[in-house]
């Protein structure tokens, strides 16, 4: 490159010679450069002896001579006004806060001496004397995978290109509830629809669970849809219910994480740039259109940069994949209990002696009104223990808990009917159905 660069202002040399009445526009024309380049050339040459080769190579931009020291009194007042700020200033200053201060004592104490004149050179003077410590690097470990379709991870994505409409929902009028298997990263299901609620929700994962089987292990976000609403997000929601009863571990994510769930997040990165903002879907029928060649394509053509699938499509790079075990033709609804065996809940007691899991309404005792009691969730014989300062109170039955098992679609259909009664329920209510515990 630099040969040809000396080549140009050789052939400028020449031309300056050859053709003296050439305007720079001329020259620029000829050369194939710019006009401040032929100007800032022209100006060397004109410099240099006419025979000079040295001038028509490139000058280093680096700095002849080293930058005078600061005065040791200059670098004492910029630690001193760093770790004691001046004039009540509450947090600590930076470079720029800091040059503002020693150009308050330019006239006074530092008279006379040199200032630092960019905050680079206050910024290196804080780390040469750790008042600036580098952050310790983080060390990335590659995530062991779990065995394919073990571990799925579920999230709701805002297809943004929607309009809102003017006599309904103004926000998230059509989203996505995204399937993908963290061993794999195969999106298992895609599933679009403008009404997504607790109870669709639970809809939607039995449908996928009825064409994939069932994981070992679920993971989501504490989205109110799955979690249930936040005055109640310590109590198994039905949705969280039907992973319980299906024996299915559930990890939930904690608020600002979503680094746990971070293969659906990828998905969602991957779906938003390559598919949403490309093709802008502007109703629900289109973007269950596109959404289902993408999954298409993402699956089966889209190359994979992720551990397991080394730049191949997922379906490419796992061509056999074990099966799982589907639905039980059979639910104990009962079964969550067993699940959160010992789970303890603090709620404070009533005038009427009253305690509110979710929407069930239990009585305790007159004698610790006011008091904030703990109810231990005790699978053995299906009852809240009552407990205040490490003594046991009462033993109160969990309510609705005698049905037997139910058919798996008659177990779905329960559940949705009670994350709907749940939904609409205002204050304390006390639910008629099999599961009022959500």
């Amino acid at each position: 490159m630099e040969a040809q660069w000396v080549a140009d202002r050789l052939h400028l040399r020449n031309l300056l010679t050859t053709q003296p009445d050439w305007t720079l526009q001329d020259l620029a024309e000829a050369l194939g450069r710019s006009r401040g380049w032929v100007k800032k050339w022209k100006k060397r040459l004109h410099a240099a002896p006419p025979q000079d080769e040295q001038v028509l190579h490139s000058q280093s931009r680096a700095r002849k001579h080293p930058p005078p020291c600061l005065s040791p009194l200059v670098v004492d007042h910029i630690l001193a006004i760093r770790d004691a700020p001046p004039q009540n200033l509450k947090r600590i200053p930076g470079p720029r806060a800091i040059r503002y201060y020693l150009e308050q004592e330019a006239t006074t104490t530092l008279a006379g001496l040199r200032l630092p004149r960019s905050t680079r050179t206050i910024w290196r003077i804080l780390r040469q004397y750790q008042r600036i410590r580098d952050p310790i690097p983080r060390v990335h470990h590659p995530t062991t995978l779990p065995p394919p379709l073990s571990s799925w991870q579920i999230d709701f994505k805002d297809a943004s290109s929607v309009p809102a409409d003017p006599e309904g929902k103004q926000l998230h009028v059509v989203e996505t509830l995204n399937t993908v298997d963290v061993g794999t990263s195969i999106l298992l299901d895609a599933q679009v629809r403008p009404d997504f609620t607790m109870a669709t929700a639970i809809e939607a994962m039995a449908a996928t669970l009825q064409a994939n089987g069932l994981p070992d292990q679920i993971t989501f976000d504490r989205d109110a849809r799955f979690v249930g609403s936040t005055q109640h997000r310590d109590c198994p929601s039905p949705f969280l219910r039907l992973w319980h009863c299906l024996g299915v571990h559930v990890t939930i994510c904690p608020p600002r994480r979503p680094d746990l769930n971070g293969f659906v997040e990828r998905y969602h990165r991957a779906y938003d740039q390559e598919c949403l903002q490309v093709y802008r879907p502007a109703d629900c029928e289109s973007v269950q259109t596109v959404t289902a060649a993408f999954r298409q394509h993402y699956n089966d053509e889209r190359p994979h940069q992720g551990q397991a699938c080394g730049n191949r499509p997922p379906r490419v790079a796992f061509t056999d994949l074990p099966a799982r075990p589907g639905v039980p033709p059979l639910v104990d609804p009962n079964h969550w209990i067993d699940v959160l065996h010992g789970q303890r809940y603090v709620r404070k007691v009533q005038r009427d002696t009253s305690v509110t899991i979710d929407t069930v309404r239990y009585y305790t005792s007159q004698t610790v009104v006011g008091k904030y009691v703990i109810l231990r969730l005790d699978a053995s014989d299906r009852t809240f223990v009552v407990e205040h300062e490490g003594q046991e109170i009462k033993r109160l039955p969990i309510q609705g808990t005698s049905r037997g098992p139910l058919p798996f679609a008659a177990f779905v259909e329960q559940l949705c009917a009670e994350a709907r009664a749940n939904r609409s329920a205002a204050g304390p209510y006390i639910t008629q159905l099999a599961f009022p515990f959500g």
